[in-house]
């Protein structure tokens, strides 16, 4: 099937240049490239094994969940992850989205019961993100970047929110190793434009130091 090629209203006048920086560009794109073949080869084991665990607690289910989501310049994109929810989650959300604990046009919920356990066990590890790697591959991501929405939450957005989707999004970042938990929606968006202006390889560096950490050394708590 082919994909949407469907755009996103971007403001045509903004502070912001995302293309000012051609030379940040091809570098970010050389370690993109790098960075995700070296990945999947490493984590290739890892792959295995949750692919494993996730059939024996359902074997119904896919091994892989592809969601449809907006990328540069609203362009949309299949992402690819780990599945951490029962097969009919999407069917499920709208039951839930009275106990939406965040705010603005995203849906968290802590005690989320379309969760696996083992979804449960790679979500808080950030496991389930891995296959994203494919798409850093295939050009719809880049390794650091703004966390690409879904289309129903891009039909929520200003114009001033619309300026997340001015660069390619990325499978971490600032919003990810900033306490997203407790980050609400406008908070996330400041963070995302924050980077977005000042980005540069020693940020994108140490954004991928801290989620590496993250992944490593998961926040005990959190369990």
């Amino acid at each position: 099937m082919a994909e949407s090629k469907k755009e996103a209203a971007i403001p045509a006048e903004l502070e912001i240049n995302p293309d000012s920086k051609r030379g940040y560009l091809f570098t970010k794109r050389c370690v993109d490239l790098i960075g995700a073949t070296v990945g999947l080869s490493i984590l290739l084991v890892v792959f295995i094994i949750v692919g494993f665990l996730i059939k024996l607690e359902d074997p119904k289910g896919a091994i892989f969940f592809s969601q449809k989501r907006v990328g540069k310049n609203g362009k949309e994109f299949n992402m690819y992850k780990f599945r951490s929810m029962v097969s009919n989650a999407e069917e499920k959300l709208a039951e839930l989205l009275e106990h939406n604990e965040t705010t603005g046009a995203m849906f968290k919920m802590k005690n989320d019961p379309r969760v696996t356990k083992i979804g449960r066990f790679i979500r808080k590890t950030s496991i389930d993100e891995l296959p994203q790697l494919i798409n850093v591959l295939k050009g719809d991501m880049s390794l650091v970047g703004p966390r690409p929405p879904l289309k129903r939450e891009v039909e929520q957005y200003s114009e001033y929110h619309l300026q997340r989707l001015l660069v390619t999004p990325g499978c971490t970042g600032i919003w990810q190793v900033s306490g997203r938990s407790n980050i609400g929606f406008e908070e996330m968006v400041e963070l995302d434009l924050y980077y977005i202006k000042t980005r540069n390889c020693k940020l994108d560096i140490k954004i991928i130091l801290k989620t590496v950490k993250i992944v490593v050394i998961p926040d005990k708590s959190a369990f």
